[in-house]
């Protein structure tokens, strides 16, 4: 680790107040796991075929890859005390536009379009495109109060709590559809029409995003643009006339591009952990290709539980890298990331649906360590100059890869024998260049 700097002069918050800082995030990562682990499901119970996922996979991270960086501009730029100051309003009307959406994305098959038609599709595209629209513009402000209000000392506790949080919602909503079957809620409907476990599951989402997003819009003060320029050390001016994008990168600290090549890689494998768990499941455990079939229900299911077990091993993995001494970050990092390239590639030989817990808690390793470390790197690197501007456009370190890996989707698919299961050689092996890469990681602090 190379340490230039140490502390940025932010004052200390109290523990209360950090939690309150990330609290919202629950309600908003609830919106990203529904929309993840439960999107492909949905696309094929209306209709779509394995081949074309990846074309409704795209419209996701391209709206955070545009979105985000916007975000992260205008409100360095905003200040509106009535609406909670320079980043809440952004996640107000983020949440906003997402509880709508959540209502209507698993409606997609109810609405009389018929199985497999072009306007079930495009009414799916378009709800999943604003969804992450709008849950992009309701997440990035957490991330970046952080970096507005948490000094050096507190960031690494602060991000933790931010992953507890997340993790938490991830699990929440991994398990609702199961939960709800369970208690007896139908699990399957006629065919092109999404099961009420799945629509009630968005339903519960929605209501608990609108209830911890208020928790945080009137528990949190953000600070004043005056307070905010003492504390980083920086000019009133330094925000108001926003930055050139493409002149910023040019300016942005090495941490924030050999980071990049990490996250590269680590987003890129989950994209198809989310685009065909569910697909590589049922054809593994169920031996079924048919989405229209209970046992494909049964896996969509399923890997809710799982996506639920990764978010566990997550939470249980942020408390260990949270005691991994400074001088060996890169250590725990590299080797998360190396665990999760041995969960990627066991699911693809493993059959049995009990063994599959081992696979996605490994996954789950990794994922604690995409949640603990780059953002930590990053904004101990920046100054207060452009934070919001520089977090938002580090946020296309996330979307590019998925973007990059949708694309790609269309003749890896087929090279690899028009296979769900197959996918995850290739994100096996991303992984494996993720931990690789976590070498060229150089750690800085500035004041």
């Amino acid at each position: 680790m190379d340490k230039q700097t140490k502390s940025t002069g932010l004052p200390t918050l109290t523990k209360e107040m950090i939690w309150m800082i990330n609290f919202g995030f629950l309600g908003v990562q609830i919106a990203f796991t529904l929309q993840s682990s439960q999107m492909s499901r949905i696309f094929q119970t209306i209709g779509a075929n394995p081949d074309s996922l990846g074309w409704f996979f795209i419209l996701p991270p391209l709206a955070g890859l545009i979105v985000q960086p916007i975000i992260g501009s205008l409100s360095d730029r905003t200040w509106l005390p009535k609406l909670g100051g320079r980043r809440l309003p952004y996640l107000l009307l983020g949440s906003i536009i997402a509880v709508i959406v959540m209502i209507l994305l698993p409606n997609a098959g109810s609405f009389g379009f018929g199985y497999g038609s072009l306007a079930a599709l495009w009414f799916g595209a378009i709800t999943v495109a604003l969804l992450d629209l709008s849950s992009n513009i309701a997440m990035q402000p957490f991330k970046m109060m952080v970096g507005d209000m948490v000094n050096d000392d507190q960031k690494s506790y602060a991000y933790g709590i931010q992953s507890f949080l997340s993790n938490t919602g991830a699990v929440l909503a991994a398990i609702f559809p199961f939960l709800l079957t369970y208690f007896g809620v139908s699990n399957v409907a006629k065919k092109g029409v999404v099961p009420q476990s799945v629509i009630i599951s968005f339903y519960v989402g929605a209501a608990i995003l609108i209830i911890t997003t208020l928790f945080s819009v009137f528990r949190v003060h953000e600070y004043d643009p005056a307070t905010y320029a003492k504390y980083h050390g920086i000019t009133e001016a330094d925000n108001k006339e926003g930055g050139n994008w493409f002149t910023l990168l040019r300016k942005a600290p090495k941490a924030f591009w050999t980071t990049t090549l990490v996250q590269f890689f680590c987003w890129f494998a989950f994209q198809y952990l989310w685009t065909y768990s569910v697909g590589a499941i049922a054809k593994n455990v169920w031996h079924t290709t048919d989405a229209t079939s209970a046992g494909y229900q049964a896996a969509g299911n399923w890997y809710g539980v799982l996506a639920a077990v990764q978010s566990i091993a997550a939470v249980i993995w942020s408390f260990v890298l949270a005691k991994v001494p400074n001088k060996y970050h890169k250590v725990g990092y590299a080797g998360s990331l190396a665990a999760g390239a041995v969960g990627f590639i066991s699911i693809f030989f493993i059959t049995n649906q009990w063994l599959l817990i081992i696979s996605y808690a490994l996954v789950g390793i990794s994922w604690a360590a995409i949640n603990t470390y780059p953002l930590t790197i990053v904004t101990n690197a920046l100054s207060g100059k452009h934070m919001g501007t520089y977090l938002g456009l580090f946020n296309g370190s996330i979307c590019l890869p998925q973007i990059v890996a949708s694309l790609l989707s269309f003749v890896l698919f087929p090279l690899l024998g028009g296979s769900q299961t197959n996918m995850f050689i290739a994100g096996a092996i991303a992984m494996v260049l993720a931990a690789i890469s976590v070498g060229a990681i150089r750690e800085t602090f500035v004041e």
